[in-house]
């Protein structure tokens, strides 16, 4: 919304949630926790009663873009400590059986393609990861950390150079946020 002074957003505070502002770091608390650092010297973050306003003196496109973005970030973050992002993946083996696991904060990948040494990965922090049978299930409070593991497991499990319609052996994700990927 333009007014006189600037630009503005509100987003609005849902009840259980939490949320402070210092020096730019934004902390929302609900049933998980998320913490971002949002800063630009064109923009300005304040929590008044139930609502978050992220002001701007310009009015111009850059201004209106950095506003926006913020907001955006801020209303995933809410939505994220209200119930955690989940994204599910399918394991898909064809040829030959394959086997995945979690071991601390690793995700094992044996045997994909008949290959003798496992594929790990390191599990992000704030990612919580766990096989159920042939599916994989990603869970956050933070969406970036979220969708970047589940992109990062997909991308395990990719081989160069094979026809996808023939080696559909793989990770592949199936859902995101409670919506099927086609």
């Amino acid at each position: 919304m333009t007014n006189e002074e600037g630009l503005s957003e509100e987003v609005k505070i849902p009840e259980g949630i939490s949320i402070s502002i210092d020096r730019g770091i934004i902390k929302v608390k609900g049933k998980g926790e998320v913490k971002r650092k949002l800063t630009d010297p064109r923009v300005t973050i304040k929590a008044e009663g139930k609502k978050v306003i992220v002001l701007s003196n310009g009015t111009t496109k850059r201004e209106k873009k950095i506003v926006n973005t913020f907001a955006a970030h801020i209303s995933n973050m809410i939505k994220g400590a209200s119930e955690p992002y989940k994204y599910v993946l399918k394991i898909c083996s064809g040829h030959f059986p394959m086997s995945v696991s979690v071991n601390k904060n690793e995700l094992v990948i044996k045997n994909l393609l008949g290959e003798k040494f496992p594929r790990t990965l390191k599990i992000k922090e704030g990612a919580d990861v766990k096989v159920e049978g042939d599916q994989i299930i990603v869970e956050s409070c933070n969406k970036e950390i979220a969708g970047q593991m589940a992109a990062d497991i997909e991308l395990k499990t990719r081989r160069a150079d094979y026809d996808r319609r023939i080696f559909q052996d793989g990770i592949y994700i199936i859902s995101k946020c409670g919506e099927e990927v086609k």
